[in-house]
């Protein structure tokens, strides 16, 4: 059984829904760096959210009769999508812990340009020449936002802080863009229901180990506060409620087309950034970061073209 309808949104209906579901990650972004700040462990952060969302593809997938069933022949790349998603949400979060989450993010969005470049070491096409320029574009804006002078100026240590952020965004991207060629190659006859139930589960599982294996020290560290608890529910509730949006409405909102909105959750981030942390950046910073939503936006279009 199957209720939900094939037939695709109106397209302004369909970005508007994409959006709401950008600024529900950017939101759940913003307040995982609150919870962080009030003595949530990362760790701590993953588990809830994946629990919660892993409840709630598990009663949709009772509610819809679905099944959950999957071939023993490509278990071995559920898991390995699992643990590449496990990776990408402690790289993501590693990284707000330490620059401002706006610029983790659109660090972190540069993941189309990286499968771009990984699909074609594994035997794809190669970049066409525009998304070749929009790739080159995209690094300069990156160098951009990041504002070395000001930087040096601020300290070695600061330098270093900021360096290792985007080391991790950059690793979040990464282990994105190889979950997407996994699902796109070899998990795509695998109904979006199982791979979506599998994933959650294999995160929660693998973050909830290795926070007692002590992998990450203090990483299933409770919140020290109120606050601390009220902005961890907040950033689970906000993260299930855009995964399970985009999960269930997949069908109907067109994302060859439409996926670009997507690109709301950086500048939604820098702006939420500013307002509630006080994350200011620089002209240069402002300048580098539109370039680089920009020409990812474009670079969106340059894939489809091809």
């Amino acid at each position: 059984m199957n209720t939900v309808p094939t037939q695709s949104f109106a397209r302004h209906i369909a970005i508007l829904i994409l959006l709401c579901v950008g600024c529900s990650f950017a939101s759940a972004h913003i307040a995982a760096r609150i919870s962080f700040d009030h003595g949530t462990g990362l760790l701590t952060a993953v588990v809830f959210r994946s629990g919660i969302s892993l409840l709630l593809l598990a009663l949709i997938a009772l509610w819809q009769k679905q099944s959950l069933r999957i071939r023993w022949s490509i278990a071995p790349w559920q898991i390995l999508l699992g643990l590449l998603i496990a990776i990408q949400s402690i790289c993501i979060y590693s990284a707000v812990t330490r620059i401002p989450v706006g610029i983790a993010l659109l660090t972190a969005n540069t993941f189309p340009a990286q499968l771009a470049l990984l699909s074609w070491a594994l035997g794809g096409k190669p970049p066409s020449r525009k998304a070749s320029v929009l790739m080159g574009i995209i690094l300069i804006g990156l160098l951009l936002a990041l504002d070395i002078p000001s930087l040096i100026e601020a300290g070695t240590d600061h330098l270093y802080i900021w360096l290792t952020g985007i080391a991790f965004a950059l690793t979040a991207a990464f282990s994105f863009s190889i979950g997407l060629w996994v699902t796109e190659n070899k998990l795509k006859h695998l109904k979006g229901s199982a791979r979506s139930f599998y994933t959650m589960l294999t995160v929660l599982i693998t973050t909830f180990t290795a926070g007692h294996l002590g992998v990450m020290p203090g990483g299933l560290s409770w919140p020290e506060s109120g606050t601390g608890w009220g902005t961890l529910i907040l950033l689970s509730s906000l993260y299930a409620l855009a995964f399970i949006t985009l999960f269930m409405l997949a069908p109907r909102l067109n994302l060859a087309q439409n996926a670009p909105a997507m690109n709301i959750e950086p500048v939604a981030s820098l702006t939420l950034g500013w307002i509630i942390l006080g994350q200011q950046l620089s002209t240069m910073q402002i300048i580098g970061g539109a370039l680089v939503v920009s020409c990812i936006v474009a670079f969106a279009y340059a894939k489809d073209e091809r």
